[in-house]
């Protein structure tokens, strides 16, 4: 693949003696002169705000769509992942530390047209921006996805949602769909263990819903930290009030990287499944075996909609969309 030559940095503000200052995110850094930001994705070169990391991709896999996981979002269909090093979170649970938080992890040269040609080579549904933070990998992401829906592809980001609202409207119109991590509903949380804060996440969710792309929402529990009942309760009524059906994935934690709590117990995720479903429709259980919050069944009639084993899905529903026992149409992206 050929090299791209990295363009300016968008949402950034040059500042007094040289310094410029990130307006990409709420961290809000403002960095000297040949300092790189904590996120590892911009630096200051010579009083310019520049993207460390455009043209380079760090993973490129074809993975199933329910892996993101979207499992109401052309199931049963292949996306092509990709991701380049670095995060604006520093979260010490963090499953993909190595590409996340290492940010000299190795990577590959890619232009944008270079990988919409290698999605529509693979029968891809689309771009899944992924494994890492794809909102701090702004400049790149934007324009590939701009590349990727003049081909027909979709667009879709796994991210944590932390983007100050300019950026995010810019990006919103080229996005289809988005899993995002709400971690928590405890802002002390998410400053002691993500190094971050929870209002500009819940309000990226705002804004998310309201342009209309797809969303699911993705909680890993982990023991000690945020599966008590009043924090999943809190989690619940949020999702709950989001104003359309929006399925809610609970993920089972390991230890990784900073943070040695125990394994999530299969008991606790399916209490949390068990007190989610009595508000909401859609409760998924991931990174768990068994049948508890795996397959999609209709809310009336309890019909199999989509079967899943792994991250497959067989489809049950009618190519409308339908509930083939009840015949409703049910809140799925075909």
């Amino acid at each position: 693949m050929s090299t791209t030559v990295s363009p300016a940095a968008a949402w950034w503000r040059p500042s007094p003696n040289g310094q410029a200052a990130c307006d990409l995110c709420p961290v809000g850094c403002r960095l000297r002169p040949g300092q790189a930001g904590p996120c590892g994705t911009r630096a200051n070169r010579g009083g310019v705000m520049t993207p460390l990391n455009y043209g380079r991709v760090a993973a490129l896999a074809l993975d199933p769509i329910e892996k993101k996981p979207l499992y109401h979002f052309h199931p049963g269909r292949d996306i092509l992942s990709v991701a380049a090093p670095g995060c604006n979170l520093h979260c010490a649970f963090c499953q993909n530390w190595n590409l996340s938080q290492k940010h000299d992890a190795p990577t590959r040269p890619a232009t944008p047209d270079q990988l919409v040609a290698f999605a529509q080579a693979e029968d891809s549904v689309g771009l899944a921006f992924t494994y890492s933070e794809p909102l701090v990998w702004f400049e790149f992401v934007r324009d590939t996805a701009v590349a990727a829906r003049a081909a027909g592809l979709k667009v879709v980001l796994v991210t944590n949602g932390y983007l100050n609202a300019g950026p995010l409207d810019e990006l919103l119109p080229l996005v289809d769909a988005a899993n995002i991590d709400l971690k928590s509903m405890d802002d002390r949380f998410y400053r002691r263990v993500c190094r971050a804060r929870l209002q500009p996440v819940l309000d990226a969710i705002t804004r998310f819903v309201a342009a209309g792309v797809h969303v699911e929402l993705t909680n890993l529990v982990i023991p000690g930290h945020n599966d008590d009942d009043a924090s999943l309760g809190a989690l619940v009524d949020f999702v709950a009030g989001l104003g359309r059906p929006v399925p809610l994935h609970f993920s089972a934690y390991r230890p990784a990287w900073k943070l040695q709590a125990p394994p999530t117990p299969r008991a606790t995720l399916e209490r949390a499944h068990d007190m989610a479903r009595r508000s909401l429709d859609w409760v998924y259980l991931g990174n768990v075996a068994g049948a508890t919050g795996r397959d999609s069944r209709c809310p009336g009639c309890a019909a199999l909609l989509v079967d899943r084993s792994g991250y497959r899905g067989e489809l049950k529903l009618t190519p409308q969309g339908a509930c083939p026992a009840c015949g409703v149409v049910q809140p799925f992206v075909m």
